[in-house]
């Protein structure tokens, strides 16, 4: 008899309807009828299960080691945002690296420390795409919070180590007093590179808001430089041109390039570190 009674007070519900809330049970009362308590009481909820609720749903992303993107974006969605990744990335590496091979040239020829900021930018512009590249080369991976906190610790790194190569190249040329000697092949290296990875940078900064991708980002953030240092060339060949006192404006350009570039990959290693731990435990993707 009382078993019986027993299930007459908690029904069980059937099994084929999905709830992602169980009816039958809120906070360890058994619902009326099989409906929860929100629809016996007229949409009315115990306020301190909602505020725990709302806890849990605004941690679900990044406890489960998922980016935000997955919430926002459909499967199909996300799938085509990473192919275009993919693609943006190819052509980046295709670009820069000529870019870079060219900028090196002048450089070397024209003594210029801008240049070689830009070199060693497109240089670095190669290494981030080819990071990205690894990032969504994994199609589970695609909301993979592990996958992208781990590019963009690399990416990190990377940027470090070469802010301190255009620091040194940069502060070398102040020392000597190296003027920069200018000719139509620094200008058109200078327009093109400017261009180029202006566009890059701005597809890069769109596609990364959309897959909420942190290494995107830090990808058209790099781009980005690399076009500022384009332009910065001709701003201080002209300005040497028409001020031959003003020649340190070209070492200086190279130095605060340099630590720019150093502050956002110690940026990028100070947020990022602690969050791969976080996430190591929930990379289900490889």
């Amino acid at each position: 008899m009382t078993e019986q009674v027993s299930q007459e007070s908690c029904p069980v519900p059937d099994s084929s309807v999905v709830d992602p809330w169980p009816a039958t049970v809120r906070n360890g009362q058994c619902a009326v009828d099989g409906f929860s308590n929100q629809q016996q009481q007229g949409q009315t909820t115990d306020p301190s299960f909602t505020s725990n609720q709302e806890m849990k749903i605004a941690d679900s992303v990044d406890g489960e080691g998922l980016l935000e993107s997955s919430m926002r974006l459909k499967p199909h969605e996300a799938q085509s945002y990473r192919k275009k990744a993919l693609w943006v990335s190819w052509i980046s590496i295709f670009v820069t690296l000529i870019l870079a091979v060219a900028a090196f040239t002048v450089s070397f020829m024209r003594h210029s420390a801008s240049a070689f900021g830009f070199a060693f930018d497109a240089t670095l512009d190669v290494m981030s795409s080819v990071i990205v590249l690894w990032r969504y080369s994994n199609a589970a991976a695609v909301h993979s919070a592990h996958r992208e906190y781990i590019a963009c610790i690399v990416l990190g790194v990377v940027f470090v180590l070469s802010s301190l190569c255009i620091l040194g190249k940069a502060i070398h040329g102040l020392v000597a007093k190296m003027p920069p000697q200018v000719d139509d092949f620094l200008f058109s290296v200078s327009i093109v590179s400017g261009f180029a990875c202006g566009v890059l940078a701005v597809v890069k900064f769109m596609l990364g808001r959309k897959l909420t991708s942190r290494a995107l980002i830090t990808d058209g953030f790099n781009s980005l430089v690399g076009a500022i240092l384009g332009f910065s060339i001709l701003i201080s060949a002209e300005v040497f041109d028409e001020h031959p006192s003003v020649w340190f404006l070209d070492g200086t350009i190279g130095v605060l390039i340099g630590l720019i570039i150093f502050a956002y990959g110690v940026k990028l290693l100070t947020d990022m570190v602690p969050r791969v731990r976080q996430t190591r435990n929930y990379e289900r993707f490889e």
